[in-house]
């Protein structure tokens, strides 16, 4: 089987929910809930990846999130030894994200990227809105 998901682009996104710089409220109390289960001991992480959310769920141009690599311990991730072992990703993508280095400051923890993201929710800023309406341009698979 081939690879479907490519290794994380060299910067997380500009949307990402892992960046610092990254204004509260982009995405859905949903989408953040799902950072702190990442957190979680190896056997009690979620089994799929993390991935980007600049992408429409069936593109070809779906790749790991950067800011999901650069947060965790890639090693410790549940869903990415899955992934190898049933060749969801290649040991190319794997190694990409075991050794991944952030190029922006991310949050320490997927507990505490949700915490700042689901702060904004319902009551997003400017510099938000202005991130949420370029994400529903760009994405197709997302309900306008």
């Amino acid at each position: 089987m081939s690879s479907s998901l490519r290794p994380p682009a060299q910067r997380p996104c500009q949307s990402c929910p892992y960046r610092r710089d990254v204004p509260a409220g982009i995405w859905t109390s949903e989408e953040y809930a799902k950072l702190r289960r990442y957190d979680a001991d190896t056997p009690d992480q979620p089994t799929g990846l993390f991935q980007c959310h600049q992408a429409d769920a069936d593109s070809a141009a779906r790749r790991v999130c950067g800011g999901w690599a650069g947060c965790h311990e890639g090693e410790e991730l549940l869903a990415l030894r899955l992934a190898l072992l049933d060749g969801r990703i290649d040991a190319a993508t794997y190694r990409a994200v075991v050794e991944y280095v952030p190029s922006v400051p991310l949050f320490s923890s997927g507990s505490e990227a949700a915490a700042h993201g689901k702060a904004g929710v319902g009551a997003p800023d400017e510099k938000a809105r202005h991130l949420i309406s370029k994400i529903t341009r760009t994405r197709n698979d997302l309900v306008q």
